[in-house]
């Protein structure tokens, strides 16, 4: 196993950058709207079910790869596997964080926009609608939608192209614990909003009569998403890791805090939707018309509109730096005199890949796919596809390609997990999780 010069200086610091690359990615922007669109309350439970009994294993696992081969993702799985077609699940990861981060940045842009706008407008008593109409006129602006999308990716570039190890750390033990806060304070508000509590029980009293397969499948494709599972993000982000820190205390961390976040971001969105007569299906839009409508009914909205714009911006960017990181460890092979040039080529051939998402909601507004805008399509694509796809071949992959006691020495190094544990762990990675993701998948094409 071979070293490499680049490690977390910290697990605090591991913890909260992998974290990062969630909870912008997962919890903030997408999990109200897919709850709102998938029956709220019953929605987020199956959501929490799945995390736990199923995110929490496959992360292990992933951490387990990640720090045992000490490499990028495509040659871990080459280097426990040579010769076979097993690195291709890396390759998989590689293709789906290149699409996924294609509008993900679209949506960053938005951010950078909103930014701007919170610095130069005054957003005291503007009422609900109007944000509404100010984002419908922003994301149908086919000028200042690419343009917006093009610097999200650019700060990307110049971020990763430098090595984002020690700028992501440093910057997320002081920026996470901020927007954590940030959010709480948001949430009181939200809550004591006039009839915010039918919101609460939006999200929270689940109706199960709503729920499809359909409902099931995107649950579970928001819980890889939420953690980043599934495109092997954190075989890479784990590499980087000391041998002495505990992998299993390291992935409940994370698991906690990014349900921690999503159960902030749901009670910080659906309150308001309902104190403000919105509809909680409003989809991608609900966190840039239902947040700044509480923002303008607050003392000093202003300022809490730029500190959570500037927060989000960072969350979202963590989840951006991760995923182009992957893309650009694929291509350096930790050369680092590659970086630079890898960086610049990947960013730039995600942004030519983002201008249709980033047109989908103006010229390229008709669907293209499947009833679907392209945006849609791909957002489809990457989260109820491509991920519970990836995660199911890394479920098959581990128990059956690295020894079980390799595993066991390698989970147990830096932490006492009892042996018990281990073997709930082992058994839920080897059969709980395929045939979770292999009934969802046949459940939703009709066959079961």
């Amino acid at each position: 196993m071979s070293q490499k010069t680049d490690q977390w200086t910290s697990k605090l610091g591991f913890i909260l950058a992998a974290a990062g690359s969630a909870i912008g990615l997962g919890a903030i922007w997408k999990l109200p709207y897919v709850a709102g669109t998938s029956g709220g309350g019953a929605f987020f439970i199956i959501f929490l079910l799945f995390t736990i009994l199923l995110g929490l294993p496959l992360l292990l696992a992933e951490f387990t790869i990640g720090r045992h081969t000490q490499k990028e993702a495509v040659s871990a799985y080459r280097s426990i596997a040579p010769g076979s077609k097993w690195p291709w699940i890396g390759k998989l990861g590689v293709a789906t964080s290149f699409l996924l981060l294609s509008f993900y940045s679209v949506v960053g842009g938005w951010i950078v926009v909103y930014l701007y706008r919170a610095f130069t407008m005054n957003i005291k008593g503007i009422a609900p609608d109007e944000f509404a109409t100010m984002f419908e006129q922003t994301i149908s602006n086919p000028y200042l939608a690419i343009f917006a999308h093009f610097i999200f990716i650019l700060m990307t570039i110049i971020i990763v192209q430098g090595g984002v190890q020690k700028g992501i750390e440093r910057s997320s033990k002081l920026m996470m614990p901020a927007l954590f806060i940030l959010f709480i304070l948001i949430v009181l508000r939200s809550v004591t909003l006039d009839g915010a509590m039918e919101g609460v029980k939006f999200f929270l009293l689940p109706d199960f009569t709503s729920v499809t397969g359909e409902t099931v499948l995107f649950a579970l494709g928001q819980a890889f998403f939420s953690l980043s599972l599934g495109v092997s993000i954190m075989v890479t982000y784990s590499s980087y890791l000391k041998s002495k820190e505990s992998l299993p205390r390291s992935a409940v961390s994370i698991v906690g805090l990014t349900i921690f976040i999503s159960l902030l971001a749901g009670l910080a969105i659906f309150p308001a939707v309902f104190a403000f007569g919105l509809e909680p299906t409003e989809g991608p839009p609900l966190i840039f018309i239902v947040l700044p409508a509480v923002f303008s009914s607050i003392p000093f909205g202003n300022v809490f509109f730029i500190l959570f714009m500037a927060l989000l911006l960072f969350a979202t960017l963590t989840s951006a730096f991760s995923l182009l990181e992957m893309v650009v460890a694929s291509l350096t092979k930790n050369d680092p005199s590659k970086r630079k040039k890898s960086s610049w080529i990947a960013g730039i051939a995600i942004f030519v890949m983002g201008i249709p998402s980033a047109l989908s909601y103006g010229v390229l507004a008709d669907p293209v796919f499947f009833g679907l805008t392209f945006f849609d399509f791909l957002d489809f694509l990457v989260s109820n596809i491509l991920l519970p796809l990836g995660a199911l071949l890394i479920a098959i992959f581990v128990p059956l390609k690295i020894n079980k006691k390799t595993l066991a020495a390698e989970i147990q190094q830096g932490s006492n997990m009892k042996m018990i544990w281990f073997h709930i762990w082992f058994n839920l990675v080897k059969y709980v999780i395929p045939v979770a993701i292999s009934l969802a998948f046949l459940n939703v094409l009709g066959i079961i």
